[in-house]
């Protein structure tokens, strides 16, 4: 399972590399949603600071979402799914691996934009433990639910925008948790970033579960 998890995530990072969508396309959205947050609160300095977390987490929300739809455009296009069916290679491990390519894509995207808030938005990056755990588990919790929604919607006419309608419900509780982990860390709030840090990992844990053990079907539904 662990083999075929490395060759699909790597299949999928060297296409990436050569297209670049994610350096090109993905990275310029989401540090232009990030700039028109700045310009909507430039007018309340202190507020604007106060909702950087939540702002972040918004922006990497919005990227999340085009990294995985980016994802399975992949293997719409040329019958790649029925090539992926017939490889004999394990569901989980193609899963696993499409979750590890997205999940690289987004924390590649994370820090940019961390560098992007500590700019536009004069925020100062603290407790660093913290913020680099609950980031790489909502960016796993995230590109779990992603690839399974993804894989979900992949046969469907209006994917592309019936994807963003499933997929944003099932992923406001990161959003929350992974905003009230960070308001913590940078002293923003009096609430333990710990517990809230747990609750993304049983959100993670759960969906990494499930994608592996559902993933199989949901190829054969595509």
């Amino acid at each position: 399972m662990w083999r075929d998890a490395a060759l699909v995530a790597g299949k999928d990072l060297r296409i990436e590399g050569r297209a670049k969508v994610a350096v090109n396309q993905v990275a310029p959205y989401a540090l232009v949603v990030l700039l028109l947050f700045g310009f909507a609160f430039d007018q309340d300095k202190p507020l604007l600071v106060q909702a950087a977390p939540g702002l972040y987490w918004m922006a990497v929300l919005f990227s999340g979402l085009l990294a995985v739809q980016r994802s399975f455009s992949l293997e719409s296009a040329d019958a790649a799914m029925d090539a992926l069916r017939l490889s004999r290679l394990e569901p989980a491990g193609v899963f696993l691996g499409k979750v590890a390519a997205v999940a690289a894509q987004l924390l590649l995207l994370e820090v940019l934009l961390a560098l992007g808030v500590v700019v536009l938005f004069q925020s100062r990056l603290s407790g660093a433990a913290l913020l680099a755990a609950s980031a790489a588990v909502s960016t796993a919790g995230v590109a779990a639910a992603g690839v399974v929604y993804g894989a979900l919607c992949t046969g469907l006419r209006a994917r592309e925008t019936l994807l963003p309608l499933l997929l944003a419900p099932v992923l406001a509780p990161v959003v929350l948790a992974a905003t009230e982990a960070w308001r913590s860390a940078l002293g923003l709030s009096r609430g333990d970033g710990w517990h809230w840090l747990a609750l993304l990992g049983c959100f993670a844990a759960v969906y990494l579960a499930g994608g592996a053990v559902g993933f199989g079907a949901l190829m054969e539904e595509t």
